[in-house]
């Protein structure tokens, strides 16, 4: 009787889990299926901070390989200034043995001397002051390309060139074609911009409205022409800087170029693009270096 009714749960048991076994299934391979989906998601995502990584480092090593050759050239210069120094102080001790030049004369000679002295400390302070405006410059590239480094640099282009940090936004980022009001993107890509300018309450700017060589239709009532255009997008974007993301005016400069500063020729449609386009300008701090220039 006994072995009767065992046989019987375990048809049943066999019966129950052939019912369940294949939605456990079902549910489980759901399951490895959203995992694998994830774990594709996060490979990606880890080959693209990668590359942004790898880019950085680039960046990094090419400001390096500069402040390495500057220092070179100093280091050139300042043993030049020595040498000519010593030898100097060498004729000055042959002049007064010889009694070529009087003691008053020589005294005169070597206040001279003192005077080049004098001077090379204030080149080698001006070299200093150069130096960290560079090393100032450098980091805000790298903060700005930071910030952004989600867009294509062909969008957007950060970048030294003598002393001044440029950042170039193509128009197709901010305005319509022929329009100087912003899209919904553009202030998605300036406020970017300006959490880095607010960070560096010091510093001043100039926005500029470029152009390409296509005159405007003749219907638009509001504009004349591209002069018109390029500065009207300027002063946009000077205003979404303030009463949007609260930069302090006395800071910005507004100003339009029309299309005559080109970055590429007007022959072809790609080229014109490229001359379209918004541009601010990181203003050097001349004060201090005139203060430097009081001091002397």
């Amino acid at each position: 009787m006994k072995s009767k009714i065992f046989l019987a749960l375990a048809i049943l048991s066999i019966g129950a889990y052939s019912c369940v076994s294949p939605k456990k299934l079902q549910e489980s391979e759901s399951k490895v299926a959203q995992l694998n989906g994830a774990y594709a998601e996060l490979q990606t995502k880890l080959r693209e901070t990668e590359d942004a990584l790898n880019k950085s480092k680039s960046d990094a090593e090419k400001a390096n390989d500069k402040t390495k050759s500057a220092q070179s050239s100093i280091d050139d210069l300042n043993k030049q200034i020595d040498f000519l120094k010593a030898n100097n102080n060498v004729v000055l001790s042959q002049l007064k043995d010889m009694s070529v030049v009087s003691g008053s004369q020589a005294e005169s000679i070597k206040k001279s001397l003192d005077n080049i002295g004098a001077k090379d400390l204030y080149i080698q302070g001006l070299q200093s002051s150069m130096a960290r405006k560079d090393s100032i410059n450098m980091n805000l590239v790298m903060n700005l390309k930071g910030a952004i480094g989600d867009l294509s640099d062909s969008d957007i282009d950060v970048k030294v060139d003598k002393g001044v940090v440029y950042v170039d936004i193509s128009d197709k980022l901010l305005f319509k074609s022929g329009s100087f009001t912003v899209t919904d993107k553009a202030k998605v890509v300036l406020g970017k911009v300006a959490k880095v300018l607010a960070a560096q309450p010091d510093i001043e700017f100039m926005v500029e409205g470029h152009t390409d060589t296509k005159q405007l239709s003749g219907n638009n009532a509001l504009l004349e022409d591209n002069w018109d255009l390029s500065v009207k997008r300027a002063t946009t974007i000077v205003r979404v800087l303030q009463e949007t993301y609260g930069l302090d005016p006395k800071r910005m400069t507004a100003a339009g170029r029309s299309e005559y500063i080109p970055l590429a020729s007007n022959d072809t449609e790609e080229s014109r693009a490229k001359n379209r386009r918004t541009r601010i300008v990181i203003l050097p701090q001349l004060d201090q270096f005139f203060k430097l220039l009081e001091k002397k």
